[in-house]
C-alpha cells in the first residue's frame, strides 16, 4: 500500500507500505491471565483485607505511578520525548511507568505507534481505532491481541532500543511487581499487597482500556485530522484522574506536545508536574504546539496554543 500521507502525519518510528487493515483478533492467554488474576486477587482479597490505610494506599500508589510513570514517563518522554530531563529520572520515570503493569517500555512504544500510525490511515482494523464496541473492545483490549496479515515495520531509535536498563525492564516488567509487593507486605501484611499491588494493576489496565475507548468514540471533538481513519475525542471530567490523559483530540492534533489541557479548564496535572520538575531544575526544553511543525490537515485551524 503506497504512503500517500503528509510528513506530518508519517510518524518516524513506522514505516509505510504495510496494511493495518486485514487481521485477526487473537485471544491472549498470557495478556488475559496478567489482567484476570490481579483482577480477581484485587476483588476477592481486596474484600477480605479492606481498610482505611489499605485503600489510602492504592489511591497514592495508583496515582503516583500514572502521573509520575505512565503520562510523564512513558507517554511524554519516552514515546514524544516532549521534554529533556537527565537520564537517571528519566530511568526513575520510566520505571514507575512499568509499575502500571501495562507492558515493558519497549512493548509499550510499539504497541503506541502501531496504533498512532494506523489511525492516521484512511482506514485501519477496528481493534486498533476502538471502534468494535464498548463490549467487544473491552474483550479484545484486555484479553486479546491483533494479529495484522502485513504489520508495519516499528524501528525504534537504538539509543532506546539497545539501552540496557530499557531491555532488562522489557524482559522482566511483570517481575517488578514483586520488589513492591514485598516492600507492601513488610510494611501493612497482605492488605498492602491486595490494595497497593493487584488493585492498582488491575485498576490500571483496565482505566487505561476505558479512557483509550471513550477517548475514540465520545467526547468534544475541536481539531480534526483530515483523512484520518479516527478522531481524538477531549474527554472532561477526567482530567484529575487521568494525569491529563483525557485531551486526547488534542492529543491527536498536536502529538509531541509536552502540554496536553492547551484551553482554559482543561486541568492537566501532568503538565502542572513538569511545570513543577522545571523549576526544581529536573527537566527542560518543554515543547508546546507553537515549537511544533504546522500541519496544514488540521481543520479546523486551532489557535495555537503556545502559553507557557
Amino acid at each position: 500500500m503506497k504512503n500517500t500521507l503528509p510528513a506530518s502525519r508519517t510518524p518516524h518510528r513506522t514505516q509505510s507500505g504495510s496494511d493495518v487493515l486485514a487481521g485477526e483478533v487473537r485471544y491472549g492467554a498470557a495478556k488475559s491471565f496478567w489482567f484476570s488474576a490481579m483482577l480477581v486477587a484485587s476483588v476477592i482479597g481486596g474484600a477480605a483485607t479492606i481498610s482505611a490505610a489499605a485503600v489510602l494506599l492504592f489511591v497514592t500508589s495508583t496515582g503516583a505511578v500514572l502521573l509520575l510513570g505512565h503520562s510523564l514517563g512513558n507517554h511524554r518522554k519516552l514515546i514524544h520525548n516532549s521534554y529533556a530531563c537527565p537520564k537517571w529520572f528519566e530511568y526513575l520515570l520510566v520505571y514507575l511507568g512499568v509499575q502500571v503493569g501495562l507492558a515493558g517500555p519497549l512493548g509499550l512504544m510499539r504497541q503506541h505507534e502501531l496504533r498512532d500510525f494506523a489511525q492516521r490511515q484512511a482506514r485501519c482494523h477496528a481493534y486498533l481505532r476502538h471502534g468494535g464496541g464498548m463490549l467487544t473492545d473491552a474483550w479484545w483490549q484486555l484479553h486479546c491481541e491483533l494479529a495484522l496479515a502485513r504489520p508495519p515495520a516499528i524501528d525504534i531509535e537504538a539509543s532506546i532500543a539497545n539501552d540496557r536498563f530499557y531491555r532488562f525492564l522489557e524482559y522482566s516488567w511483570m517481575l517488578q511487581q514483586l520488589p513492591v509487593a514485598l516492600l507492601f507486605y513488610w510494611w501493612g501484611g497482605w492488605a498492602f499487597v491486595y490494595w497497593g499491588v493487584c488493585a492498582r494493576v488491575a485498576a490500571g489496565v483496565a482505566g487505561h482500556w476505558l479512557i483509550g475507548y471513550l477517548a475514540h468514540n465520545h467526547g468534544a471533538l475541536h481539531v480534526t485530522v483530515r483523512g484520518a481513519a479516527v478522531q481524538g475525542r477531549n474527554i472532561r471530567f477526567t482530567s484529575l484522574l487521568t494525569m491529563g490523559e483525557c485531551w486526547h483530540n488534542n492529543h491527536h492534533a498536536y502529538p509531541g506536545s509536552a502540554r496536553l489541557g492547551l484551553r482554559p479548564g482543561e486541568w492537566d496535572p501532568g503538565w502542572w508536574t513538569l511545570r513543577l520538575l522545571e523549576r526544581a531544575g529536573l527537566v527542560w526544553d518543554l515543547v508546546l504546539p507553537a515549537d511544533l511543525p504546522c500541519r496544514a490537515e488540521l481543520a479546523p485551524c486551532a489557535p495555537r496554543c503556545d502559553t507557557a
